[in-house]
């Protein structure tokens, strides 16, 4: 293989998820869709993990990135004399068609070496094993003696308090039982892979096949989809391994399903009315839940919503590994039953932890009765018990407020209120456009990722160090109000929808 076609590990382990992101990578890179803005920050926040973990040894060597492989090979095999630890030291398997480069490499007893792969999730999965094994099978053939194989992965209990401390950050799980057993799947996997990369023809899915989650988003365009645009298991309520289950046995539409494919789980009653939603074509509604659900509520009415932020490393005291830090709200008050809605909103400034001024300003607006309504309270409820854990002159507020909670979500995963377009998804995206006709298309910010992505640059700057023009604060500043609005003005709007179906 030429040096820009080896089988790197990622190329490994993106392979075994997927057979046709593997091919294009190597025959049509030029298809491959770009990374999400959300996949771009995780791995930016994973390289940060690892120039981090290197602090652990601070006797290391670095090798220089953009060294080809052949001169990483060469410059990594001279710096194994030096019997220190090696950062991002890569060696080429004997065959000349694999490669790996180990994230740290350290030296043990007269001849050995422990791998140590870092990763920026807080727990071991199995595709590390797949790494990890992969990184084994290359340096042995190098002629490394490796001892010992961890994962270095973050610890999310950590909580920042002063100068991080790496021994406290991190978490060093041994992998050996694990990698010693999936070393004998490497060289027959290295072999299929090879096969795939050699194929004339692009591999798409087939019926017959047993269907995987399309992660990298390349299965879109397969003549499958295309021959079969009827197919909508997949989106079935709750559906997980059972709508897999259903569509590997040939069921492929949610209209086909038959009294013995319905699941036994809670969530069977929403299967159905589901099935005929999807079978009629018409929208679904229960009027007695939704007028008790209206009932319980009480004036004035505070609708809510939050956006925050994670960062893998903490930037602030008394906070954890990837914990949410609200920086916006929006909330929308209507006083009395027929009143129009009043709006207020807030978003933290500056480069300073934005949850005490979040706080402070939260709490001159929610008064002190009425029920406060969150779409899917559970994340609105966990950043304020996270306020009260982490500043605990908000305790007691906290308490009555969450006492006053209720969530506008539960009708809808009740199915309550169903229609087809929803797609088997409860979700405010989905249920908004559905039942009132409006969504976030024409929004320059139209989802919590997004929102939290710009906030962070125009806070912070990009990974790469650019920072955020007047003109790009004033305009992301604009946006960040209108989306956030939207989604308590939305609630608004759903409540009133629901108030006319009961009537």
């Amino acid at each position: 293989m030429t040096n820009n076609k080896l089988l790197t590990k990622s190329r490994y382990v993106n392979g075994l998820r997927c057979s046709k992101w593997l091919w294009l990578e190597f025959n049509r890179p030029e298809e491959l869709p770009q990374f999400s803005h959300q996949a771009q920050h995780l791995f930016n926040e994973g390289n940060k993990v690892g120039k981090f973990a290197k602090s652990l040894f601070p006797d290391g060597i670095e090798i220089k990135e953009q060294l080809d492989y052949n001169a990483n090979d060469k410059e990594s095999r001279e710096l194994l004399k030096k019997r220190k630890p090696l950062f991002e030291a890569g060696f080429i398997h004997k065959n000349g068609n694999c490669y790996a480069r180990a994230d740290i490499l350290v030296p043990v007893n007269g001849d050995e070496w422990d791998i140590y792969e870092v990763k920026g999730a807080t727990e071991v999965k199995e595709e590390y094993y797949w790494d990890v094994a992969f990184q084994k099978y290359c340096y042995e053939s190098a002629g490394l003696k490796i001892r010992k194989c961890f994962v270095l992965h973050i610890n999310n209990e950590y909580v920042k308090k002063g100068d991080i401390e790496p021994k406290e950050f991190f978490v060093v799980a041994p992998v050996d039982d694990e990698i010693v057993e999936e070393m004998e799947n490497v060289e027959s996997n290295v072999k299929r892979l090879l096969e795939i990369i050699a194929l004339k023809e692009c591999p798409e899915f087939k019926k017959g096949e047993d269907c995987h989650e399309d992660d990298f988003n390349v299965h879109h365009s397969d003549q499958f989809w295309k021959d079969n645009p009827h197919c909508d298991i997949l989106d079935l309520y709750w559906g997980g391994k059972s709508a897999i289950s259903l569509f590997n046995a040939g069921i492929l539409s949610i209209k086909d399903m038959k009294e013995d494919h319905f699941t036994t789980r809670p969530q069977k009653k929403q299967q159905k009315i589901q099935h005929k939603a999807h079978t009629t074509g018409e929208w679904h509604h229960d009027k007695e839940e939704l007028s008790a659900f209206i009932k319980s509520l009480k004036y004035p009415l505070y609708f809510m919503d939050f956006e925050s932020y994670q960062t893998a490393i903490p930037l602030y005291d008394y906070s954890k590994p990837y914990q949410h830090l609200p920086f916006q709200f929006s909330v929308h008050v209507i006083e009395k039953q027929g009143d129009k809605p009043k709006h207020y909103s807030f978003i933290a400034s500056g480069i300073e932890d934005p949850r005490p001024a979040f706080a402070k300003e939260l709490r001159k607006v929610l008064g002190d009765v009425g029920t406060i309504l969150a779409y899917y309270q559970t994340f609105e409820k966990s950043r304020l018990k996270e306020l009260a854990e982490f500043f605990p002159e908000n305790a007691d507020w906290v308490e009555v407020v969450i006492k006053r909670m209720l969530d506008l979500y539960d009708p809808f995963k009740n199915f309550a209120y169903y229609h087809p377009s929803q797609k088997g998804s409860a979700s405010l995206k989905k249920v908004l456009p559905a039942l009132t006709g409006k969504g976030y298309d024409d929004m320059d910010i139209s989802d919590g990722t997004q929102a939290s992505l710009q906030y962070l640059f125009v806070t912070h700057g990009s990974y790469e160090g650019k920072k955020a023009t007047p003109q790009e604060v004033r305009k992301i500043i604009a946006d960040l109000e209108e989306y956030c609005g939207q989604d308590t003005e939305g609630m608004v709007w759903i409540l009133d929808k629901l108030e006319g179906l009961v009537k």
